[in-house]
């Protein structure tokens, strides 16, 4: 997954990261604005897990986009 062109598209993966990691407000969302570090971040604030733990999410969750039919 190119981070370049989630962040080009925020408004477009939003929801979806908002549907994988649903404890991330509006605000964070906002904060992120397609910034992987700052997700990373963000991620390990509202679940209290490890930099290591946030990072295995969101290579999961980049399979699962890579993965997904265009569109999804």
């Amino acid at each position: 997954m190119n981070w370049d062109i989630v962040k080009a598209n925020w408004q477009q993966f939003r929801g979806e990261v908002k549907a994988q990691w649903g404890k991330l407000s509006n605000d964070h969302l906002d904060v992120i604005s397609g910034k992987r570090i700052v997700l990373s971040g963000k991620i390990q604030e509202a679940y209290g897990v490890s930099k290591d733990e946030a990072e295995r999410q969101i290579k999961a969750f980049e399979l699962h986009k890579k993965d997904a039919p265009a569109g999804h």
